[in-house]
């Protein structure tokens, strides 16, 4: 199970990096680090507080025993598919906790937007700071220090990232995700774009495209495609935050339900008054943010993790950045095809062999370390390339593991490394005068990749959806959305492009997006340079573009470009910002938009963390 070089080189070079801010964060872990039970250094009048709604008894052990506490952060609501089954995990888990000797409390609720609901309405500008929101209404959570161990409960877009960004400041606490699992499949997902293209062309009405889009998203849990929730999910799991085969079990299920017990078992085994003592700050370490970009590369994953993970990172105090992204993704190898990459959803994926085969065979090819510390313990990442099996009710131990498979059982949805679907991950890093971004390229067809062509500059993705209803589109072309970067609006997806971008080259055009924004994390079939930085705002090469301009876009070489113009010898445009901005509480978001850093740090709006030291 050693580690190919080129892996290692890269985990030497982030660990290199990274060595003074790591150093810090883990001095200051430790020192935070006490015996437990932690409540043992409140007041007693803080501890009455901290119990005062408590059944008898667990007022009693939390008042006077030795049975450690188990914190629960919820991003429960009944409007998200995928956190709905939540409703039910708090009893679940307390219950759990009772039959093996602890506690556990609810330690508060944390914010869940559904990026689904508000895609291309103005909502989407609040989305990618809802993450940092999370982060810091986890740490409110936690703050009372009333808890020996964590579990998270989370699944979507910036939820799971705002949830480990706040578990890793606590990173002298163990921590653990429970997720509730995707939804059973729906209508076939090239039928659902099919049916998207078609209301684009005009070609079917509102009634079609609603009981498509129904059809699709139809029950509770996760959407199926391969987007930003579920690469969440294999994320937590291939770096070792979540139990093995925990990822894609669906809900209200026997096989869920017991997971959820495991969970808390496992919280409970792994707090400071045992001997297998695990937090959070031992299992996120260089090794396991690579194991998570070689994840990241072999399944396709989402655009949005190249921003999330990064952040993720920089909470452990590891720098990252996306030259890191891109080499990782030159080694590896594409051995996952899900929707937007395929045709198949999760669902397909887990039937076909999942995580534990998916985990087996990276291990066994050499592209991840497997000598990690994971909250599961036992082998580090060998206990992941096992899968659960339900033990009869009567066992006190609801699951046991058996070995995963060694072969897939769909080859169509999950191959080998020996025969890859691409010898490389998907993902490009882009650069040149017009800035520095990334380009998902594992579901665009090669003889697309490649477009030159005439600008349009619009700094509304409104302006060209008018342009396409008035057949101002019949041509090739490079939309150019700026002003859409993290100090602009809060960086939106802009997936409602989708479909028109998708229907221009289905009819033979070249077309290409460049922007400073995010597409979804279904980035699909049209070349997008996207989270370009700097961004328009702040003057960057973006602001300076003109229509009519020649764009040549070559992720095969990783360039994108503005040919024959002076950009340094233009104005940069100024912002129209003030008519988006006003409503649905988006000034209450000014400060944060002040302060976001760059794409590639995270965009992040939190700030620099108190570990990280300057040199």
């Amino acid at each position: 199970m050693i580690v190919r070089d080129e892996i290692q080189a890269v985990t030497d070079r982030i660990a290199k990096r990274s060595e003074k801010t790591r150093a810090a964060y883990l001095s200051a872990c430790r020192a935070n680090m006490r015996p437990g039970p932690r409540r043992k250094r409140l007041s007693e009048g803080n501890l009455a507080h901290a119990t005062a709604a408590c059944p008898v008894l667990e007022k009693t052990e939390l008042l006077g025993a030795r049975w450690p506490n188990v914190g629960i952060v919820t991003a429960y609501n009944d409007m998200l598919s995928a956190h709905q089954p939540f409703d039910r995990f708090p009893e679940i888990i307390k219950t759990a906790a009772r039959q093996n000797g602890a506690t556990a409390q609810v330690a508060g609720g944390v914010p869940a937007m559904c990026d689904g609901v508000t895609q291309g309405q103005d909502g989407m500008e609040l989305s990618l700071f809802s993450r940092d929101v999370i982060a810091a209404g986890t740490a409110i959570a936690l703050s009372h220090d009333c808890f020996d161990s964590v579990i998270h409960l989370g699944v979507c877009d910036k939820i799971v990232p705002g949830l480990i960004i706040a578990a890793l400041r606590y990173g002298y606490l163990p921590q653990i995700f429970a997720p509730a699992g995707p939804m059973p499949s729906g209508i076939p997902n090239p039928e659902k774009a099919r049916v998207r293209q078609l209301f684009a062309a005009g070609e079917v009405g509102r009634d079609e495209l609603l009981a498509a889009e129904a059809a699709s998203y139809h029950a509770p849990g996760t959407c199926t495609f391969y987007g930003t929730a579920n690469t969440n999910q294999m994320l937590m799991e291939i770096m070792g935050m979540q139990l093995p085969g925990s990822s894609f079990i669906h809900p209200n299920t026997p096989m869920r339900d017991a997971m959820t017990i495991q969970t808390t078992r496992r919280a409970i085994e792994i707090t400071n008054m045992t001997d297998a003592f695990t937090p959070a700050c031992d299992v996120i370490d260089e090794r396991a943010i690579v194991n998570g970009l070689v994840g990241l590369m072999a399944t396709g994953g989402s655009t949005n993790l190249t921003i999330h993970l990064s952040a993720i990172a920089r909470s452990a105090g590891i720098l990252i950045n996306w030259d890191d992204y891109a080499d990782v993704s030159h080694i590896v190898p594409l051995i996952t095809r899900v929707y937007p990459n395929g045709v198949s959803d999760v669902n397909h994926f887990h039937a076909a062999g999942g995580m534990a085969y998916l985990i087996g065979e990276l291990i066994d090819n050499g592209f991840v370390h497997a000598d990690v510390t994971t909250v599961a313990g036992g082998e580090g990442l060998v206990e992941y390339t096992r899968e659960p099996i339900l033990v009869a009710e009567e066992s006190d131990i609801p699951v046991s593991y058996r070995a995963g498979p060694t072969e897939s059982l769909d080859t169509d949805v999950l191959t080998s490394v020996s025969e890859p679907f691409r010898p490389d991950g998907g993902l490009a890093l882009i650069s040149g005068n017009l800035g520095r971004g990334v380009m998902k390229v594992s579901a665009v067809k090669r003889e697309n990749w490649l477009v030159e062509a005439a600008a349009i500059v619009i700094d509304d993705q409104n302006e060209l959806i008018a342009m396409h209803k008035a057949g101002e589109l019949e041509r090739d072309f490079v939309a150019v959305l700026r002003f859409q970067g993290p100090r602009a609006n809060g960086m939106p997806e802009l997936h409602k492009l989708t479909p028109i971008l998708g229907l221009q080259q289905d009819k033979g055009f070249r077309v290409a997006l460049v922007t400073d924004g995010r597409m979804s994390g279904a980035s699909g079939k049209v070349p997008a340079a996207i989270h370009l930085h700097p961004e328009a705002l702040l003057g960057g090469p973006l602001s300076r573009v003109e229509t009519g301009d020649i764009v040549r876009l070559d992720p095969a070489n990783g360039m994108l470009d503005v040919l024959g113009a002076d950009l340094d010898a233009r104005q940069p445009a100024i912002a129209r910002l003030a008519d988006n901005l006003s409503g649905l509480g988006m000034n209450m978001f000014a400060p944060q938009r002040a302060i976001a850093s760059d794409a590639e740090s995270g965009a992040s709006t939190l700030g620099d963390m108190a570990f990280m030291v300057q040199d």
